[in-house]
């Protein structure tokens, strides 16, 4: 048997771009809630004020529910100052831990809140993990391209926290290391306003001018889906499941919240030595479904094996889940051969004869017939895919999923009236008196039936009744107003016991000089400000650049990735005939430079003027 202290937590770890998107996830089943600070989060674009973080909170707070607050861009000299009175908003507001990236955030005069390690400081190589844990990090969020193996390994010689993607899209470079925005739009992913040029199309060709590849999305990846290999990362010794989307909506939140929830207590459920990080059951009314929101189709990138199934290279887009092939098509329909039930107002997607990504909506269903409002080149053998369920969004969008926290309650007689007992799951209890004259029922049955009935009737709190127990010498009358008044004041109580007894982490980290593994660092170290210079200083590096947001270099890549195209071609050497030691990806606007580290297996980017 394990005590509840012996136990392995599992966290949850779900996205908020919003207030509404993160209650959202606190309903769905997330152990823990991360958001972005008003300002200097790795997504720009999902700032949230103090206020409406502090909302979050203290609704998350209720199950035991963590939340936690993203300002991992790297800084720069005049921003350090606000940036320091930001954490120290943040950490008045209850936030339980700070997600960044620059180090000289360490150097700052911040509370005593947890620091994770955002997975933009590229936490690759054991080093590396090591540094940060004996640097005081309580958490390192892994870097996406890691294997089972590797995380092994890590585990085996750390006991720092572990925090692993397990969902949703990928980038395509190692976190925190890509400049690909920077050199080629002037926006900077490690200043949170990427503009995703890894999403445009690109023709791949030789030092000779040969095209090996036109027109397509060669650096956008599927995305992620480890939902079959949970078991395996729990016995790696992850601690954190994260899911990706800041930027995505509600609907994809609530549905793949859900999804993870699940599986995640189908394991706990079998295994008691597992509980998970956070308070209450989440009552999910649906079958969540990944492959029913955003995504670009599914990979298990470098989880297990090196494979070339992690491209989605003929469209950045989400294709949503393939539906079948068409048997017959007509001028305003086509028959598909499928299992899958369409509906009015889904949306379709299919590849048309030049490989590019076409969409339109159904207009009516009979059987495998499918009408639309206009055939746009569906033709006989093309497979569809629906890249949007009507229906299930609808479902999703009032869906009312709830999440409740079980109490034992006894209601019994005292003295001069009556005393109503509560204790929560957690442990934590409550009670109230009612002084009342006894006046015997005249109906025995009906009188504790009333009483049942009315002190059972939780309504719209967070509480759910698994057991009262009635204890009295007789039953007595009670007006069923007084039985609502001691049930309210009670439940209130509670409440309040919970707010008190929430126990947030405190870690105050003291600076040490702990040598960093690297005596040398480069541009792509991302040392921005001054206070970063010192911190890494401290640590025995003695030759430091200056970041390339800063001072951008051509001599420095701008992506180095586990992608390799010549592995994606069969241009790896001894696999072809084909001079492959450096090849070009070319657009409109740009022209880059690859070249390949076969010895780590890596390819790396840089720009190249166009002549």
């Amino acid at each position: 048997m394990h005590s509840k202290k012996d136990k392995k937590c599992i966290e949850l770890l779900a996205p908020a771009k919003d207030l509404e998107t993160g209650i959202a996830a606190v309903n769905y089943g997330a152990d823990a809630v991360y958001i972005g600070a008003p300002k200097y989060s790795a997504r720009a674009a999902a700032g949230n004020s103090i206020i409406n973080i502090e909302k979050l909170i203290q609704y998350a707070h209720r199950y035991r529910v963590k939340v936690y607050a993203a300002l991992n861009t790297i800084l720069f000299d005049d921003e350090l100052r606000e940036a320091e009175e930001m954490i120290r908003s943040l950490y008045e507001s209850g936030a339980d831990a700070l997600i960044i990236q620059d180090m000289g955030i360490l150097e700052l005069d911040i509370p005593p809140i947890p620091l994770f390690a955002s997975t933009q400081v590229h936490n690759y190589s054991l080093e590396k993990i090591q540094f940060l844990e004996k640097t005081g990090f309580q958490r390192v969020i892994l870097a996406r391209e890691l294997s089972l193996k590797q995380i092994k390994d890590i585990r085996r010689n750390t006991s720092i926290d572990l925090e692993f993607f397990i969902h949703g899209a990928l980038c395509v470079n190692f976190s925190g290391r890509c400049y690909l925005s920077r050199a080629t739009q002037g926006r900077s992913a490690n200043r949170g306003v990427c503009a995703q040029p890894c999403r445009l199309p690109y023709a791949l060709i030789d030092k000779q001018g040969n095209i090996l590849a036109k027109d397509k999305y060669l650096l956008s990846l599927k995305d992620i889906n480890l939902s079959d290999y949970l078991r395996d990362l729990i016995d790696a010794g992850v601690y954190s499941f994260k899911i990706e989307g800041r930027l995505k909506d509600e609907n994809y939140v609530k549905n793949v919240t859900a999804f993870y929830r699940k599986r995640i207590d189908e394991i706990i459920e079998k295994d008691s030595s597992l509980i998970k990080a956070s308070s209450g059951r989440t009552i999910i009314s649906f079958q969540p479904d990944p492959s029913k929101t955003f995504n670009r189709g599914f990979t298990q990138y470098f989880f297990k094996n090196r494979d070339k199934n992690i491209l989605s290279s003929l469209t950045p887009k989400s294709t949503g889940a393939c539906l079948g092939k068409v048997e017959k098509a007509g001028r305003n329909y086509f028959i598909l051969e499928t299992s899958e039930m369409l509906h009015s107002g889904d949306g379709i997607c299919f590849f048309n004869d030049k490989e590019a990504l076409c969409g339109t909506n159904v207009n009516k269903v009979d059987g495998n017939r499918i009408y639309l409002s206009e055939n746009k080149g569906i033709k006989e053998g093309m497979m569809i895919y629906r890249n949007y369920d009507y229906r299930f969004a609808k479902m999703l969008r009032e869906n009312k999923t709830r999440r409740i926290i079980s109490v034992n309650m006894q209601f019994e007689e005292i003295e001069n009236g009556f005393k109503l007992y509560i204790k929560d799951e957690d442990g934590i209890e409550a009670s109230v008196e009612n002084e009342i004259e006894k006046e015997p029922a005249k109906n025995r049955t009906a009188a504790e039936e009333t009483v049942r009935n009315q002190l059972m009737k939780m309504g719209d709190t967070i509480f759910a009744v698994k057991e009262l127990k009635i204890v009295w010498n007789r039953p007595y009358f009670i007006p069923v107003s007084v039985c609502n008044k001691i049930r309210r004041e009670t439940i209130l109580r509670l409440e309040e016991e919970r707010k008190k007894k929430y126990q947030r982490q405190s870690m105050i980290i003291t600076p040490n000089n702990v040598p960093y593994p690297e005596k040398k660092l480069d541009s792509s170290s991302n040392v921005s400000n001054k206070m970063s210079e010192a911190f890494y200083r401290r640590h025995g590096v003695s030759d430091i650049e200056i970041a390339y947001d800063l001072k951008p270099d051509k001599r420095v890549p701008i992506m180095t990735m586990k992608h390799c195209l010549r592995y994606q071609f069969d241009l790896c050497p001894g696999r072809s005939n084909t001079d492959a030691d450096i090849l070009y990806l070319l657009n409109a606007n740009n022209k880059l430079r690859l070249e390949f580290d076969c010895k780590n297996c890596l390819m790396k980017l840089f720009i190249e003027e166009k002549k």
